[in-house]
């Protein structure tokens, strides 16, 4: 009976499944197989948040498998030998798996090729699955050290061809295989995670998708920027585990509608970073400023972590972040604006924290936090300009909620207690 291997690495989900779909074609039976690979696990820096969010995507991916008669089996370990062991086991013909876009990724593909090689078992890579459009389709030929355009890029993405989604495998046959338990939180890691963080994994994500989508009121897209309509942005961390299919999530979108462009708008911005990391994977790894590192004070960077500098506006974000694992995209580009223009703190300080905490993609967005600062209107501006009635901060400082409408955005001028909230930490302000 030939066997074949559908590894999961950040596509983790049986809908629109290329490379889970391709196995299933090819072998009479299949072998699920995801690695907690000790190299990311173990890290010395590890990230609670997203781990916790892993263990939940796995459970419920193990739970959408055994709906069709299958079951997801786990390894810990070095990854290639974890893989090569499970294929020598099952005397596998072959190994489906989706490209990533990360170097180490790329990497680490190379050496399982070379690796199961040796006991003539084939890899077949797929295309990344965690663009919504082929990256070939919106290639911009540009100078290294250049920034691509994103209007020019979000025109080409327009034009691409959209993928039609794939389904689901009804029916699994996996041959009995020993297996590791489906990893909980305690047995990946022991950082401190946040109170509010979201669920992961693929059931919780379409079910959010589709109330997104059938609840009228809320709009796709936020294209206002109003940090209190978060809309379907909250999926975003569903898409970076591949929990959801941006691809099918871009093909079930009306772009006829404010909203439905709005929405594909983001996702377009999300495929433009992906591909910018691809191209530049230095950048991915260290950045691209002169500049030197800068000193800084760590009671300045606490208070900014902490939500603590006496700017509601930036302060309200920081909490979100702590307390959820996520801020709305205009959140983090305020916070980080503040942070490097204002604080004059060495952007890498910020973007460690927020790799740290955030549960997507811009965590490790290096091109944003490049460039952060460079066009801020700066935290008063921002305030009145995204969060006009003050309900963003309101939700998340408490502390102020009685102050009137904008006015909560200057509670100097109301004499708030420092022991209520502190003075901006600047000392200089806009009355």
């Amino acid at each position: 009976m030939a066997v074949t291997i559908a590894l999961f690495t950040r596509d983790l989900r049986v809908h629109d499944n290329p490379a889970l779909l391709a196995a299933v074609r090819e072998g009479a039976a299949v072998i699920p197989l995801y690695v907690v690979d000790d190299r990311i696990v173990g890290s010395a820096r590890p990230a609670g948040n997203k781990l916790r969010f892993l263990s939940a995507a796995l459970a419920e991916l193990d739970a959408e498998l055994r709906c069709a008669g299958g079951q997801l089996v786990v390894r810990h370990g070095d990854y290639v030998d974890a893989v090569d062991r499970v294929a020598a086991q099952v005397h596998a013909d072959s190994v489906h798996i989706a490209e990533d876009t990360t170097w180490y990724s790329r990497c680490r593909l190379r050496a399982l090729r070379e690796r199961l090689e040796r006991r003539s078992c084939l890899l077949h890579t797929h295309p990344a699955t965690l663009t919504a459009v082929d990256p070939a389709d919106c290639v911009q030929h540009r100078p290294d050290d250049e920034v691509p355009d994103f209007a020019t890029y979000f025109r080409r993405w327009l034009a691409a061809p959209k993928r039609r989604p794939l389904g689901k495998p009804t029916e699994l046959i996996v041959p009995r295989i020993d297996s590791d338990p489906v990893p909980r939180f305690d047995g990946l890691g022991d950082a401190v995670i946040s109170p509010q963080l979201a669920v992961g994994g693929e059931i919780t994500g379409r079910a959010l998708w589709r109330g997104c989508t059938a609840d009228r009121r809320q709009s796709l897209g936020r294209s206002t920027g109003d940090l209190t309509r978060e809309g379907c942005a909250r999926l975003s961390p569903y898409l970076h585990f591949g929990c959801l299919s941006a691809a099918e999530m871009a093909y079930h979108t009306d772009m006829a509608t404010t909203d439905g462009r709005a929405f594909v708008r983001q996702l377009a911005r999300r495929d433009f970073h992906l591909q910018f990391l691809v191209a530049r994977a230095d950048i991915a790894r260290s950045g691209d400023r002169p500049d030197e590192r800068q000193t800084h004070d760590p009671v300045v960077v606490g208070a900014w972590r902490d939500g603590r500098t006496g700017y509601p506006i930036v302060d309200a974000g920081m909490r979100q972040l702590a307390a959820q694992g996520w801020m709305p995209e205009r959140a983090r580009v305020i916070a980080a604006g503040f942070l490097t223009t204002t604080l004059r703190v060495d952007w890498r300080i910020g973007a460690e924290h927020f790799r740290r905490w955030l549960l997507d993609d811009a965590a490790s967005d290096r091109l944003t936090w490049q460039q952060a600062g460079r066009f801020d209107p700066g935290a008063a501006g921002s305030a009145e300009r995204y969060d006009p009635d003050g309900n963003y901060v309101r939700r998340w400082i408490p502390e102020l909620a009685s102050l009137p409408g904008s006015e909560i955005h200057r509670p100097w001028r109301h004499r708030v207690p420092t022991s209520v909230y502190p003075a901006p930490i600047t000392g200089t302000v806009n009355a």
